[in-house]
């Protein structure tokens, strides 16, 4: 018989399971419809401080919605860095999609009891979240269930076509300019480029458009590691070994991976399906060079910096795993998210205290450079180190300044640009052709 003493542990031991159960009860996958309503059920939950919006629509016609979480929904802050995550690129890669749906909850559910880190991270962040970039895909998987799911069945879209080597190829464009000392950032499309891609593709770029991203992840699976820049190699297979690519950022690079991998329960111990990648981390091209896909593109195109992040050797897990996940990624989640309060970040004005929008950040030592957004604001990434910086822009002298980036938040490093003085025309009919001649062999004669 029961004593009375152990009836009040016993009700709290059962009211423990009980929330273990129904925290678990949670989990599960969704199909299309189930997905956008348990976005709009966040949306309801927080209304005040997410926005649900669409970039476009698959080759199906199903929206690719958005989740953003903001203090001031759909208005960019000056100074508040962008940052977005994407998943099931690949339609039966479905782990990163369910992640992402329970870090939406998750963000709501710690903001509403007043969890300090998250409140923090959504007053000063403005986070974009797209569940499902390949939703006619992961259908196409869905059908056929974890259980029969193939390692193939539903990875591209509607169409069949491998989203992660549909982007425009800029590497390509990159390696030529690197031994021209061309251009470094911010690469031109080519011509038609809208005509070559797929609508999931389109509506992607489109996005990264219209938004000034800082940082970025893409969640796949089938493999367990962080993956960064460059994917594609800059040559060719030597004796059947891959080549390391590495960006300008390398560094900083590998410490974002890192910085996923060491927060993620097991993805750091380097084994893993297989495969031994050590610290969990690995350079694309080095791994295996791909062209055409989404990380180097937000590299080469935009401000952006993104890395690939293969969460699970089972593609299609059992909805029984997927607690397990969760737990496994959910700190790995938010600790990458604050990588993007890193580094400097700033204001470029002119004379006037007037904002100048595509201004060029460069560093020295690091030949990639930033822009400034349309409100006059960079955001450059950087390790902790002391670094010569300077900003400029077309009918301006720039403007050179020296900083110290230290470990914790962004340093705030402000440039004031001047007018450049006009060339004077004055007298410019009175040289002869004998002086015009002297002067374009002057001319031929600089230092290029």
């Amino acid at each position: 018989m029961l004593q009375w003493s152990t009836i009040p542990w016993l009700c709290a031991l059962l009211l423990g399971l009980m929330g273990l159960l129904t925290s678990g009860s949670d989990f599960q996958h969704h199909r299309y419809e189930d997905m956008v309503r348990a976005l709009f059920a966040v949306q309801s939950e927080c209304p005040y401080i997410t926005r649900i919006y669409s970039i476009g629509r698959s080759v199906e016609g199903r929206h690719l919605y958005v989740l953003e979480f903001s203090d001031n929904p759909g208005i960019h802050e000056a100074l508040e860095p962008e940052f977005k995550y994407i998943g099931n690129m690949h339609g039966n890669e479905v782990l990163g999609r369910e992640l992402l749906i329970k870090l939406s909850q998750f963000l709501c559910e710690e903001y509403r009891a007043g969890n300090q880190r998250i409140t923090r991270l959504i007053h000063d962040t403005r986070i974009h979240i797209l569940p499902s970039m390949n939703p006619d895909g992961y259908e196409v998987a869905a059908r056929q269930g974890p259980e029969l799911n193939g390692y193939l069945v539903g990875r591209g879209n509607a169409r069949e076509i491998d989203l992660n080597r549909n982007f425009p190829d800029l590497n390509a464009l990159l390696y030529y300019y690197e031994k021209n000392n061309g251009r470094n950032h911010h690469l031109p499309l080519p011509d038609n480029w809208e005509l070559q891609v797929e609508p999931e593709t389109l509506a992607v770029i489109k996005w990264m458009q219209n938004y000034n991203f800082v940082l970025s992840a893409n969640l796949h699976g089938g493999a367990v590691v962080a993956n960064y820049p460059f994917d594609k190699s800059r040559d060719p297979r030597i004796r059947g070994r891959n080549t390391y690519a590495a960006t300008p950022d390398d560094k900083i690079f590998r410490q974002l991976a890192r910085t996923y991998s060491y927060a993620h329960s097991w993805m750091h111990k380097g084994w893993n399906c297989g495969d031994f990648f050590n610290e969990g981390i690995t350079n694309g091209a080095s791994w295996y060079s791909l062209s055409k896909g989404m990380q180097d593109f937000n590299y080469l195109y935009t401000n952006c910096f993104e890395i690939t992040l293969e969460l699970s050797c089972d593609k299609f897990p059992s909805e029984s795993a997927l607690p397990r996940e969760w737990l496994a990624n959910r700190e790995a989640l938010v600790s990458y998210l604050e990588q993007v309060h890193h580094g400097i970040k700033g204001m470029v004005y002119d004379e006037n205290n007037n904002p100048i929008s595509k201004a060029e950040i460069s560093v020295a030592g690091i030949s990639h450079d930033m822009t400034t957004g349309v409100d006059g604001d960079y955001f450059r990434l950087l390790l902790p180190g002391t670094y010569t910086v300077k900003a400029s822009a077309p009918g301006y002298l720039p403007s050179s300044n020296t900083v110290t980036v230290g470990p914790a938040e962004a340093i705030q490093l402000h440039f004031y640009l001047k007018k450049a003085p006009k060339q004077s025309l004055k007298g410019k009919h009175h040289h002869g052709k004998k002086n015009i001649s002297a002067h374009k062999a002057s001319l031929k004669l600089g230092p290029r």
